[in-house]
């Protein structure tokens, strides 16, 4: 691939050391600067009680469209917007999509069955250009899994997966880059979008700045510091996956989810297999409902059979779950033993794993979709629909929407909009929500809108099942009425006190692993030395007063809802206790980027922010 990721810093005979200086049309432009002047301004940093990021000058870049996030509704807004410039013609219109992966699609991770609905629209002779679209999936099936048996359940119509294919949505993301590439965008991986920029009387967004690289775990400059850089937009696009960090911003600020559900959320943990050639049968699609997890507890797996012998498994779990000694990690160990699964798995090769935090609010759980001089597209704003199981289309098609919303303002055919555009301080994007709610995302995520919530009910699973084949089958979402979800994910979480324990078996290391050996899979780097990214707020005891709660009355449930063994709450004693003879300990370098941590913590104390760019998981065939 020809996606620009230049070195942070570039080594040569005079020692020499660079940094991000303003960008040339299409490209980083880095002038070098002298090894004793970075000394200097380090050392002057390190002179000052505290390193304060807003005091430093940084370079800028003009840009037309920023859009923070390369998944698959950046990249299709930024490519949506080239074909427009295009057809339309006129200036050049600088598209810049940041992306905090090291590579385009090392982030992405999903089922994953996608419905080519919106790929079609966006580029349909897709086939001839060679998008890895290679397994075509079949109907499908549902079962619902006891402890030793399955039996088969009714196939929603809304699940069906005719003309349907089961996909690398990693590789499918970097080839959609690829495109977006060749189209013009300006593609930076590496660069995480780290704070948002407002205009200069607070009432609209400006663009972002990226994260400063070279920090040491104090939080003072390196002498390898180098700070993070402004775009300044006339139109920032916030598509950076569920409960992305400035978009949580964006939304607080402008009170985007007044009026709105809580957003909820399950935590999806994956799987891919290489199988015997005699279990393997390509594009068979099947989910399940039912065991591991008891009858209160929301969720389902998935097993996908891919193209060359592989096979994509995995479970949800929904984070509203109620028993803080459930692990969902191990939950998904012990599924494997099933024998539904083991027949399958047995004499096969464990390839990745992954897990990732999904939207599961829906409809109910949008927000306002616009603010002044930008938006929220893709799992930023939630377009999950969850019966299906597949989201990616409606991000595409969200992120499709928003570069028509932009360009219309930006090249306004109208006289009476130009001149609207250039005395106001923010580009009204209000015509992206009017076209999401006119199109086919809307009418689908609002016949489906009950059936996630109908699970909240005194007979959880069960109810559930009853109110949602009932609505899927039959009403298909003409009725009256609108369930809603009642609380944030955290605070359905019980004290340990009300809950009992759960038995979880040993790892077999063959069906069944420790969860370092899994993460050792995810290809996960983080520089090291660098400030956690995962943080507390910025206080005296707030370390003392999270673990007395956490471990006190929550049994340290932080140590099981991480799939990536983030979280410890290690045995001390004395000075080196923090609370409950307990260490908080944070191994942020283990992050694979799920955010759970940040949605289910039950002080909600845990704030998920970006690393240094290019640093997480590197996801290639998930």
């Amino acid at each position: 691939m020809s996606f620009m990721s230049a070195p942070r810093t570039i080594a040569s005979s005079s020692r020499s050391l660079q940094i991000i200086l303003r960008p040339k049309r299409g490209s980083i432009y880095r002038a070098p600067i002298d090894r004793s002047q970075r000394l200097s301004v380090s050392r002057t940093f390190a002179t000052e009680a505290k390193f304060d990021p807003e005091a430093i000058e940084r370079d800028t870049d003009e840009v037309d469209v920023c859009i923070v996030g390369g998944g698959p509704a950046g990249l299709c807004a930024a490519i949506r917007l080239k074909q427009l410039e295009a057809e339309k013609g006129g200036d050049e219109l600088r598209v810049v999509v940041l992306e905090k992966g090291a590579e385009v699609g090392a982030h992405i991770l999903s089922g994953a069955v996608i419905q080519t609905k919106a790929l079609d629209e966006l580029i349909p002779d897709w086939k001839e250009k060679g998008a890895p679209l290679n397994q075509p999936s079949d109907e499908g099936s549902m079962r619902f899994l006891t402890a030793k048996s399955s039996f088969p359940m009714p196939h929603p119509p809304q699940m069906s997966n005719k003309g349907n294919y089961i996909v690398s949505l990693s590789r499918l993301t970097a080839w959609l880059g690829e495109q977006a590439e060749a189209l013009g965008v300006e593609v930076y991986p590496g660069f995480a979008g780290a704070r948002v920029l407002y205009t200069e009387d607070g009432t609209g967004v400006k663009g972002v700045c990226t994260g400063d690289v070279g920090l040491g775990k104090d939080g003072q400059p390196k002498d390898s510091f180098e700070p993070g850089m402004e775009f300044h937009a006339k139109v920032t696009l916030f598509a950076e996956g569920a409960h992305g960090s400035l978009s949580k911003q964006v939304q607080q600020k402008f009170n985007l989810r007044d009026g709105k559900d809580p957003q909820t959320y399950g935590l999806g943990i994956k799987e891919v297999w290489k199988v015997r050639d005699e279990v393997y049968e390509p594009g068979k699609v099947v989910h399940t409902l039912g065991w591991p997890l008891d009858f209160k507890t929301y969720g389902g797996s998935w097993l996908y059979h891919m193209e060359d012998n592989m096979v994509s498994l995995g479970l949800v779990v929904g984070l509203d779950y109620q028993n803080p000694y459930l692990s969902p990690y191990r939950e998904f160990q012990r599924m494997k033993h099933h024998p539904f699964f083991a027949n399958i798995l047995e004499g096969g090769e464990r390839i990745a794993y992954g897990a990732r935090a999904l939207n599961e609010g829906g409809f109910q759980s949008i927000p306002k979709l616009h603010f002044p001089g930008g938006a929220l597209i893709g799992c930023s704003a939630g377009f999950l629909n969850v019966p299906k199981i597949k989201g990616t289309h409606n991000a595409m098609k969200s992120g499709m929407l928003a570069a028509e919303a932009a360009f219309k303002q930006l090249r306004p055919e109208e006289e009476a909009v130009a001149e609207s555009i250039s005395e106001s301080s923010a580009v009204n994007m209000s015509g992206y929500e009017d076209a999401i709610k006119d199109s086919w995302v809307w009418s689908e995520l609002k016949e489906v809108r009950n059936l996630r919530p109908s699970f909240h009910n005194p007979l959880g699973l069960w109810g559930g099942m009853a109110y949602s084949g009932l609505d899927s089958m039959f009403l298909k979402g003409r009725v009256p009425w609108t369930f809603h979800h009642p609380t944030e994910d955290y605070a359905a979480t019980k004290r340990a006190s009300e809950c009992e324990p759960i038995d979880y078996p040993a790892p077999d290391g063959k069906l069944s692993f420790d969860i370092l050996t899994s993460v050792s899979l995810t290809g996960t780097n983080h520089a090291e030395g660098q400030p956690s990214h995962l943080k507390l707020p910025d206080e005296q005891g707030a370390r003392e007063r999270h673990t007395a709660a956490n471990v006190g009355e929550y049994a340290g449930l932080l140590g099981r809802a991480c799939p990536a063994a983030v979280y410890e709450y290690t045995d001390a004693e004395g000075a080196d206790a923090d609370a409950e003879g307990k260490k908080f300990v944070i191994n942020s370098q283990n992050c694979i980027h799920c955010k759970t941590c940040s949605i289910k913590t039950p002080t909600q104390d845990i704030t998920w922010t970006v690393p240094e760019g290019g640093g997480g998981p590197k996801y290639s065939i998930t």
